[in-house]
């Protein structure tokens, strides 16, 4: 049974408790090839509803425009040939009921024969939830699993829930998680849940995020704080990474040591106090400590060495979240880690005999 309180925490599980409820993820199928095409040679005109208030005209038309690339929705929003109300529009102009918006023609993915969630997909999902109400379901994400399709996944997690939750007329992402990060994700049940969420994340006040970390050599400084701009760039094979520049984002992200394992890795705790694009991730990796299991920032002799001990993953775990709601009301959730970690912490610590827990 879910249960609302006050200042308290929704846990299935103790911190560390191992369980095989958030693991093995079933295999995610990937298009082999691009699928078809249809010319939609019409412009469209379509009427924003309540239940369409306060969002931003890109992430509409990303969901208006399904099988269109981002690329190309934010290209025809710059070229001014998406129109609100008659008016040109940014990206993040936000949308009121009764907007009318004109879509171009544009090309788009033809539906092909839908995918439907495995009984096994739902299953894990359906044990993986940490809480749900009317308004707000938190889940403990599975490694693995994309948080929505696209770039040939068929099936993320949101398509997974629309189709578990036929009944529902609205689920949103709140905010995204790493295909390899594991634990909690919000999901709105309602547009007005979506838009106080979306509003407590824009003023960095009402969510608070914890994450675990196992990372590559020994974290000296007990606290540290990493305060360094990031900026998203692309890498002439066209892989999108980001970087430490002086021109980036303000980014800051709060790390503090949990146990040391000699010198030879560090489980971390990483609270980001902005929420940039692979933030801990670079953070960690500017800070001399890259993540274990990181193919992106990480290294690859450090990573497959800890393949061959059983971390064949990014060790990244959103470990907890507290949310402060509408009617003040606050709501604390933990994600236990997957099996295969939590085995991992356990060869670690009798391998180096170090439990170097902060005082």
């Amino acid at each position: 049974m879910i249960k609302r309180s006050k200042d308290k925490t929704h846990s299935k599980f103790s911190q560390y408790q191992s369980t095989t409820k958030a693991e093995g993820v079933p295999q995610i199928k990937k298009v082999s090839s691009a699928p078809a095409a249809v010319e939609h040679n019409k412009v469209r005109y379509i009427e924003v509803t309540e239940d369409q208030e306060g969002q931003r005209i890109d992430n509409f038309l990303r969901t208006a425009l399904k099988g269109v690339p981002k690329s190309m929705i934010y290209r025809i929003v710059r070229k001014g040939e998406v129109r609100v109300n008659k008016g040109r529009v940014k990206p993040d102009t936000k949308l009121t009921a009764g907007d009318q918006i004109r879509i171009p023609p544009v090309r788009t993915a033809k539906e092909g024969d839908p995918v439907n969630v495995s009984n096994q997909l739902t299953e894990k999902l359906e044990a993986s939830i940490l809480y749900e109400s009317e308004a707000l379901l938190v889940i403990n994400k599975p490694s693995g699993l994309a948080v929505h399709g696209g770039s040939g996944i068929q099936l993320g997690l949101i398509e997974a829930l629309r189709q578990m939750r036929p009944h529902l007329t609205f689920l949103e992402l709140v905010h995204r998680l790493d295909r390899d990060t594991s634990g909690c994700i919000m999901i709105a049940k309602k547009r007005s849940m979506l838009r106080h969420l979306h509003e407590a994340l824009r003023q960095g006040q009402g969510v608070s995020k914890v994450y675990h970390a196992l990372v590559v050599g020994r974290w000296d400084a007990t606290d540290q704080k990493i305060d360094a701009p990031l900026r998203k760039n692309e890498l002439s094979s066209g892989e999108r990474v980001v970087k430490v520049q002086t021109d980036g984002k303000a980014s800051i992200t709060m790390f503090k040591v949990l146990r040391r394992f000699a010198n030879k890795a560090t489980l971390i705790e990483a609270k980001p106090i902005t929420g940039r694009t692979h933030q801990i991730r670079v953070h960690a990796q500017f800070a001399g400590h890259p993540i274990i299991g990181d193919g992106k920032y990480g290294v690859e002799s450090i990573n497959s060495e800890m393949r061959a001990a059983g971390i064949k993953r990014l060790f990244l775990h959103a470990a907890a979240l507290t949310v402060t709601l509408a009617d003040g009301e606050k709501l604390h959730f933990k994600a236990p880690l997957e099996n295969n970690l939590s085995a991992a912490i356990d060869r670690l610590a009798i391998e180096y005999n170090q439990y170097e827990k902060r005082s």
